[in-house]
């Protein structure tokens, strides 16, 4: 079973220093048919205006991870966590008992464009933590580079769910296939570009679920990158 997730069906938030798109329910968008899917809880679609961002705020019990596609978000938090996330980094906290922490774009001039990721963890109130990975354009393209997992295999960082998260940037024209085991779910996210999944058209925004099928085939009809979930 394939269910389609258009980019123009997603909810909106529109504030000025912030634009962005909710895939699943979140904040005031509220739809009870996108409330998640399976252990994948949102994924924001956010662009952050030069020099604004997201204030210390506070989160618990979630395994939050920041995909940056353009620009430079920096990040602050009350592990004494910090850094610049770069396109190609891949950023996971652990909220656990709790987690104050901030998002703000580095640059003074330009946009930062990135998508956030939150994955409900399999235990509650473990110790906060926060890790940050690189995974280069080369690492990624033509096929599926795991950039998280439940045990940090291949350089993953590590997540407190049994979620494998993988990245992919295609060309046009390529294409490659991922075997789904008997008991797991898939679910593609398409960052940009466009590419076909089972015969499913898909561009950027789009996302599609993925339930009952032996295998996934990805052809790229257009330069593309997407993140692939394999779950529960």
């Amino acid at each position: 079973m394939i269910e389609l997730r258009k980019a123009d069906q997603r909810g909106r938030g529109e504030h000025g220093w912030l634009s962005s798109r909710h895939t699943f329910s979140f904040a005031n968008y509220y739809d009870p048919k996108q409330v998640g899917f399976s252990d994948l809880l949102v994924i924001n679609d956010d662009r952050v205006a030069p020099a604004q961002g997201f204030g210390r705020h506070h989160h618990d019990d979630m395994e939050i991870i920041s995909y940056v596609l353009e620009g430079a978000l920096a990040h602050k938090d009350s592990t004494g966590g910090g850094s610049v996330i770069r396109p190609g980094d891949v950023q996971r906290m652990s909220a656990g008992t709790g987690i104050r922490h901030s998002e703000y774009n580095a640059s003074k001039s330009e946009p930062v464009h990135f998508l956030q990721i939150w994955i409900v963890p399999e235990r509650a109130n473990v110790r906060p933590g926060y890790e940050q990975q690189h995974f280069s354009e080369e690492q990624r393209r033509g096929g599926l580079r795991l950039v998280a997992s439940p045990n940090g295999r291949e350089g993953s960082v590590k997540i407190e769910r049994d979620v494998d998260l993988y990245a992919s940037i295609l060309a046009r024209g390529e294409s490659l296939s991922h075997p789904v085991r008997p008991d797991r779910k898939i679910w593609i996210q398409v960052a940009r570009g466009g590419i076909e999944v089972n015969g499913a058209e898909l561009n950027a925004g789009d996302g599609v679920a993925i339930e009952d099928e032996r295998d996934v085939t990805v052809n790229a009809s257009a330069p593309a990158e997407f993140l692939l979930f394999d779950m529960k």
